[in-house]
């Protein structure tokens, strides 16, 4: 895990935890304007309800809500948020939206274990993103992973930049291409191509928490450049990393070959 310090009590901190297909921020609401966003995204007020607005008059106020994947919304709120974003197509995805108490028209609302969070969020000290984690989206016993997955698997979290494409690796498995991306997506809780836009991602916020350049970052996790990876960055959460570590950012990479159920 590579960390940085910071007291997550203070309304002025900010901070971000990745994992693979899964992230995680507590701190001040970003006042973003009206966007959409490719992942799904859970929000609670931490110090008061939310309120979310969709263009067509929608209006929805209340302590937790789930805004489903590009689904255009604006967020307001004077207090601190904690955000969890995560593929819409996941097993975890599907956990949480049977864990709203009301069902998406098209936003849900009201988590079931939204008070356990809040009196976890409020507890003095540092919160556990591996408690939050589990609490938002469940937990389910996973069988053992396929070792010819977990291979991949591991290749892509150590050479993320590596461009090996899905049917090349499938046939290096002795795989048809369908029954290789079947393999991967019910392995690792979300697509070939997913898993590894999160671990370029996570190797860039890797390298930029330890205080390198985000540049050259970017580029050696495999992305065309810096502008391309913020890009990337904006199209899953709404605003640029650039923006994000304006904010003087607490970034938290939990362990690289963690994979949330």
């Amino acid at each position: 895990m590579t960390t940085m310090t910071g007291d997550s009590s203070r309304v002025d901190v900010r901070r971000l935890w990745l994992w693979h297909g899964q992230a995680a921020y507590l701190g001040a609401s970003f006042q973003l304007d009206t966007h959409s966003t490719p992942v799904q995204c859970f929000v609670l007020g931490v110090d008061e309800a939310v309120t979310v607005h969709t263009p067509d008059g929608g209006r929805w106020q209340a302590r937790s809500v789930l805004i489903p994947a590009r689904t255009a919304h604006k967020l307001e709120t004077t207090g601190r948020v904690l955000f969890y974003y995560l593929d819409p197509r996941s097993a975890a995805a599907a956990r949480l939206r049977g864990a709203m108490s009301e069902p998406p028209a098209p936003v849900a609302a009201r988590h079931r274990d939204e008070a356990a969070l809040l009196r976890h969020l409020s507890t003095p000290g540092s919160p556990d993103p591996e408690l939050l984690r589990r609490t938002i989206a469940g937990t389910e016993t996973r069988a053992v992973l396929d070792e010819r997955i977990r291979t991949v698997m591991d290749a892509i979290v150590d050479t993320p930049a590596d461009r090996a494409g899905a049917a090349d690796l499938a046939a290096g498995l002795g795989l048809s291409t369908s029954r290789f991306l079947h393999l991967f997506s019910a392995n690792a809780g979300t697509s070939f191509r997913r898993y590894r836009l999160w671990s370029r991602l996570l190797a860039v916020a890797a390298t930029v928490a330890e205080g390198g350049d985000l540049t050259r970052a970017a580029v050696d996790a495999g992305f065309a450049s810096a502008s391309h990876f913020s890009d990337t960055f904006r199209t899953l959460f709404g605003l640029t990393a650039t923006a994000v570590l304006a904010q003087g950012m607490d970034i938290v990479v939990m362990g690289p070959r963690h994979i949330p159920e």
